[in-house]
C-alpha cells in the first residue's frame, strides 16, 4: 500500500497528539494545523536555496529533529496560522508546539534504511512510501522530480 507524505505526518501526528488534553471544539483543527504547518514547512524548505540538504540531514539523522530548521518554520507556521487564532494560553501552544519535534522525529524513523545498503538515502524515501513519491503537493513533486528512480 503507497502512503503520501501527507498521510505519514497526519499519522505521526495523531500518534504524538494522542497524551495531550486538545479542547474537543478544535481537535481536528489543532492537528489538521499540525499536519499542513509541518508539510508547508517541509515544501517551504524543499524549495529554499539548500533545502534539499536541509531536509537530508534531517531524514538521515545528521541533524536531529528537535534542531532542524524544518521544525523550527513549523513551530512558526503553527503559531502563525493556527495557536494564534484559537487563543488556548501559553501553556497548550507550548505542548502543542512541543510535538513538532514529536512527530518530526517520528517521520524520520519510518525512512529508515529500507532498502539495506547501509544509508539512508532518497530510495528508502520512496520504499517508505509504498514506492511512490507523490501525494505530498509540492513537496512531493519536488521529491518526485528530483529523485526519480532509475
Amino acid at each position: 500500500m503507497a502512503f503520501s507524505i501527507a498521510d505519514i505526518i497526519k499519522q505521526q501526528v495523531n500518534s504524538a497528539a494522542g497524551g495531550v488534553q486538545i479542547p474537543a471544539n478544535v481537535q481536528n483543527q489543532v492537528l489538521g494545523g499540525l499536519s499542513d504547518s509541518i508539510l508547508g514547512s517541509l515544501t517551504q524548505t524543499a524549495t529554499s536555496r539548500g533545502g534539499v540538504n536541509i531536509i537530508t540531514d534531517l531524514l538521515t539523522g545528521k541533524t536531529s529533529a528537535a534542531k532542524s530548521p524544518v521544525t523550527n518554520l513549523a513551530g512558526i507556521l503553527f503559531a502563525k496560522n493556527i495557536l494564534n487564532k484559537l487563543n488556548l494560553g501559553t501553556a497548550m501552544n507550548k505542548s502543542l508546539t512541543g510535538l513538532i519535534p514529536v512527530v518530526l522525529g517520528g517521520v524520520t524513523k519510518l525512512f529508515k534504511d529500507q532498502n539495506g545498503d547501509g544509508k539512508v538515502d532518497i530510495n528508502d524515501v520512496i520504499i517508505a512510501l509504498g514506492g511512490k513519491i507523490g501525494g505530498g503537493g509540492l513537496f512531493g513533486s519536488i521529491l518526485g522530480g528530483l529523485f526519480r528512480r532509475k
